[in-house]
């Protein structure tokens, strides 16, 4: 981009200069996070003035930069400094509007400084949003600058985890055993979403232990059911035969090993397995990106052969369908795009595929193989010539094992700042299987996506 700036000598009375820019809920959260302006009335997901609504309004502050935006790169340009300025504030503009700065040059003083009559509308109706004048000293002389881009700014909220949230809330509170609630972290993840209405949940595990847990974190289990589990295999069993006894519609787990609370519910008599096989999903809220990301699998299968593959597949696809993505785009990775025979993975994602033609997996779309950068980036595959419903914007993932899964979804995470809901499928319920380093926005996720995924199973 090229700017260009005009010296004092130049600009004559009654020169224009106009921007438009969108508000956007980021920009909010960014001026937020440089000027430690905190107040909700500026933030997009919080009501600042009590009356049920957010406000989602752009700060005065922000409107002002707008305009030093607009005389410090087109009019005087380039090297303009601020003299003074005063502004009336008329109406908020507010997250999701475009408005229109516009600056007259209106004086032209003897001390080489200008004034500008600015103003600030909404475009859509033209109502004003700031009025005022900005006196700067432009430039001493016209410089043409090439302006290298700006570092990208990316915003670290997690709209998708509460779009998720807002989707769970009107449903019925799902009854969930928690098996071994044991340690603070794993009854907290249960107690959150017991308040939120998500789910009733029905400790099991050893109750003086439970006890302490939520001593430690000042939770009243008063009303709250506990069923009482001599060890972490006892209890696992014990939510394995509450599922067959109707009592609860999904398991979270606590403070146990993964392979402790699965073994029972891949026993072969009296296990919850359904036919397909058990496979984990995580659903990733990744800042930045403009849809949640299901990751799989991760967390199970270690190196999962073709036919599991095929369940990975398909329970993932379920899954994104029951979180509102309507026909979910799942690309299959490998190292590379081509189908090599000297890299499995790339043939696996290569069958699947066609599978996924031929109707043998249903509800998606799937493309394989395809390396990591042009599943998810449009320009990438197109580089690559990639063409088709998928390559460049994958909303589901399968990677080829346990050891690649584990490794993108903690990049995500540490490097990408993404939170993780996490959610195992084929078993007769969902089953919550977090982290004992989830933070409690993942937990509550995770609880989340288990009540939706129940309801829409039915």
């Amino acid at each position: 981009m090229i700017l260009e700036s005009r010296p004092f000598a130049g600009l004559t009375l009654g020169e224009t200069a106009r921007q438009v820019r969108l508000v956007t809920p980021d920009d909010l959260y960014a001026f937020s996070a440089a000027t430690g302006n905190h107040n909700p009335l500026h933030l997009a997901h919080l009501d600042g003035d009590g009356d049920g609504t957010p406000e989602g309004q752009a700060p005065g502050g922000y409107l002002a930069a707008l305009v030093s935006a607009l005389l410090g790169t087109v009019l005087p340009g380039p090297g303009t400094t601020p003299v003074s300025a005063r502004y009336a504030f008329h109406a908020p503009a507010r997250a999701g509007e475009e408005v229109l700065t516009e600056a007259v040059l209106t004086v032209r003083h003897d001390d080489g400084t200008v004034t500008f009559a600015v103003t600030i509308r909404r475009r859509e109706g033209g109502e004003a949003v700031l009025s005022g004048e900005a006196r700067v000293r432009p430039p001493a002389r016209a410089l043409r600058i090439d302006a290298e881009d700006l570092p990208g700014l990316t915003v670290r909220r997690h709209r998708h985890f509460d779009a998720l949230l807002a989707r769970a809330a009107p449903l019925p509170s799902i009854p969930t055993a928690v098996v071994c609630p044991e340690s603070p972290e794993a009854l907290e993840g249960a107690m959150r979403a017991h308040a939120a209405t998500i789910l009733t949940p029905v400790l099991v595990g050893d109750p003086g232990r439970i006890a302490a847990a939520a001593a430690a974190i000042g939770a009243d289990l008063a009303g709250i059911e506990i069923v009482a589990a001599a060890n972490a295999r006892v209890a696992a069993a014990t939510a394995v035969a509450l599922v067959h006894e109707g009592r609860v519609r999904a398991v979270m787990k606590g403070h146990l090993h993964t392979d402790d609370l699965l073994r029972p519910m891949v026993a072969r008599e009296g296990g919850l397995r359904m036919g397909r096989r058990l496979t984990h999903v995580f659903v990733m809220d990744v800042p930045g990106l403009a849809h949640p990301l299901l990751l799989t699998d991760a967390a199970i299968n270690i190196a999962p052969d073709l036919q599991a593959k095929v369940d990975i597949v398909q329970n993932a696809i379920d899954l994104a369908r029951a979180i509102g993505i309507e026909h979910p785009r799942v690309g299959v990775l490998s190292a590379v795009e081509t189908i090599n025979p000297a890299i499995p993975s790339s043939i696996d994602a290569a069958l699947l595929s066609k599978m996924a033609e031929r109707g043998q997996i249903t509800g998606g779309f799937v493309d394989g193989p395809l390396a990591m950068d042009n599943a998810v980036d449009m320009a990438a595959a197109r580089i690559k010539g990639l063409r088709s419903e998928v390559a460049g914007r994958a909303e589901v993932l399968v990677v080829p094992g346990i050891d690649a899964g584990n490794m993108l979804a903690k990049q995500l995470t540490y490097l990408g700042h993404a939170e993780a809901a996490g959610l195992v499928l084929g078993a007769r319920v969902p089953v919550i299987l977090n982290s004992r380093a989830d933070s409690a926005m993942a937990r509550l996720a995770s609880a989340a996506v288990a009540a939706i995924f129940a309801a829409w199973t039915g």
